[in-house]
């Protein structure tokens, strides 16, 4: 089994930065994509941005493209999502997921976080 832990939500102002973090322990998978979704109140599950095991693959969704960066640590386990230029449409509970055939589609995804809250405000 594979533990996924996402720190680093809170609160900021229109403009500003937040950088998310993931940890992923247990039995980890040889290699595997890495991913960030987010969920408002009342809405799906939305992709954010998704990375593969080398770090060289990266995708993002057109919402986030300039804006978020989305990186893996040296020792791979690790994932972050540096967000800048933050809006109040970014607001909502941001997942880190791991494990997938498919970099973008949440439901291919074997594993997957609490989550952690941003909340932009205007």
């Amino acid at each position: 089994q594979v533990q996924l832990v996402e720190s680093g939500g809170g609160l900021v102002q229109a403009g500003g930065s937040l950088r998310l973090s993931c940890a992923a322990s247990g039995r980890t998978p040889g290699t595997y994509i890495m991913g960030w979704f987010r969920q408002a109140p009342g809405k799906e599950r939305d992709f954010v941005a998704a990375i593969s095991w080398s770090g060289i693959t990266t995708l993002y969704a057109d919402s986030v493209k300039g804006r978020f960066t989305i990186s893996r640590g040296n020792a791979k386990n690790t994932m972050y999502l540096q967000m800048n230029s933050l809006k109040p449409d970014d607001t909502a509970v941001y997942y880190c997921a791991a494990d997938s055939a498919r970099y973008t589609q949440a439901r291919s995804y074997n594993y997957w976080g609490q989550g952690t809250q941003v909340t932009v405000s205007s």
